[in-house]
């Protein structure tokens, strides 16, 4: 792992871009980023034991440009698996999202299982990522998990990172690991140890009223966290899921290979039945005035209903003064940062495709677009980034050369001046 983390360009951009929502449920807080046309029924990511709500953003970014819905949470502070499905349920009522697709990598894939089998009616289908059925090998792993709330919060990171394969990565790889690192750094202990008591706390993946049709298993090949026998398991307990294996990516592939997630990722939802809308794209303003939105859906659609025709396009800038209110947050969200969302239809709908197909000429120049306009604009930022270093290695380097100047030149000065008054004052003592 690297001495010293820089956030990713990209990263940058997005959260330049990207509200952070924050709102209290209860005593629960839930933090989340939510992109995308409301129209479409969302797809929620849950992260693993280390993940934050930050790390899916390649996915929110990728996916909310084809017209897609994502909504990614942190795990927040719940001690039991019914804790949790209960907090959930009440999260998705607040956000008024009454059906969704799950998306669970590691501890949020074991996660999102609970969920779809306690509340079968809300969950339409699942994405799981390097997760498991059962939680009793993490329990055995952890025989101090009765006493993890009172543990010191550097131990529970140590023990969470531990789990994380440490070098040597490919780039693309390490980069990945660090970027979750520094996420791990912003999890206070009771995050921490509300995580880790969920893993090891004895639970299993009971029979689902969804069929394996509507579940899609993605895993890497190389090496992961989760035992290989876990995995192994959870591909025997749905024999009719979908298969998504990706050569290389590590624990996070997420953001190792976004490319190739997003790719797979696009590929479920368009087998289900979640209908893209490319046409209502959510964009933010960076107006310095505060400005209103240029535009937005004026009927609030229920994410449940059959996607609605925008028909009319933006309103008109004579409706601008009636457009404040938020439509993507709830009335007591907070919400971090300056940037407005709204929908305009700035780029073009792509063309028609027959059944499940995936036209990959199609796509890839779209992405390909969307990263140079998303490197493009952090340049600025990266070349700011790059002018401070420069200098603060300039500033250190004389320094050096001043430390070095003391010692090499005026010290022995000084040493042969004391070395003359020495000589002086016993020549005067034999004298007297």
């Amino acid at each position: 792992m690297k001495g010293v983390f820089s956030a990713p360009g990209d990263y940058i951009h997005f959260k330049s871009q990207v509200p952070l929502h924050k709102i209290s449920i209860g005593s629960k807080q839930w933090r989340y980023y939510e992109f995308g046309p409301k129209a479409v029924p969302p797809l929620i990511c849950l992260p693993g034991t280390a993940g934050t709500a930050d790390v899916h953003y390649k996915q929110i970014m990728s996916l909310s440009m084809k017209g897609y819905r994502v909504i990614s949470v942190d795990i927040p502070r719940v001690w039991n698996h019914h804790e949790w499905i209960q907090a959930f349920e009440k999260f998705l009522d607040a956000i008024d999202v009454h059906h969704v697709h799950l998306y669970g990598t590691s501890l949020g894939g074991f996660l999102a299982q609970l969920f779809a089998q306690h509340r079968p009616r809300r969950v339409r289908s699942l994405i799981l990522s390097n997760s498991f059925l059962e939680t009793r090998s993490f329990s055995a792993a952890m025989p101090w998990a009765p006493v993890v709330s009172w543990t010191p919060s550097f131990l529970l990171k140590r023990h969470i990172l531990t789990g994380i394969r440490d070098g040597p990565h490919e780039p693309f790889i390490a980069d990945s690991v660090d970027f979750v690192v520094s996420q791990v750094e912003t999890l206070s202990r009771e995050d921490l140890a509300s995580r880790l008591t969920l893993t090891a706390d004895a639970a299993s993946i009971g029979p689902l009223l969804l069929s394996d049709s509507f579940i899609t298993i993605m895993d890497t090949n190389d090496y992961c966290a989760i035992p290989q026998h876990l995995k192994d398991q959870l591909s025997e307990k749905y024999p009719g899921a979908r298969r998504a294996s990706l050569k290389t990516g590590g624990d996070f592939p997420f953001l190792s290979r976004p490319d190739e997630v997003n790719l797979h990722l696009q590929l479920h939802l368009r087998r289900v039945g979640v209908e893209a809308k490319p046409d209502l794209v959510l964009r933010t303003s960076r107006d310095d005035s505060g400005g209103s939105p240029s535009g937005k859906n004026d009927e609030k659609e229920d994410s449940d209903d059959p996607p609605k025709d925008n028909g009319g396009g933006s309103p008109s800038r004579d409706d601008k003064n009636n457009e404040r209110e938020d439509a993507n947050d709830p009335s007591n969200d907070n919400c971090e940062g300056s940037a407005n969302s709204t929908y305009e239809d700035h780029i073009p709908p792509p063309a028609s495709d027959n059944g499940d197909s995936y036209n990959s000429n199609e796509d890839i120049p779209r992405d390909a677009i969307t990263l140079l306009t998303i490197l493009g604009q952090s340049k600025p930022l990266l070349l700011d980034c790059e002018l401070l270093e420069h200098q603060f290695i300039l500033a250190t380097q004389t320094v050096q050369l001043t430390q070095a100047f003391i010692v090499l030149y005026l010290l022995p000065v000084y040493a042969g001046a004391l070395y003359i008054t020495w000589i002086r004052s016993l020549k005067y003592r034999q004298i007297v």
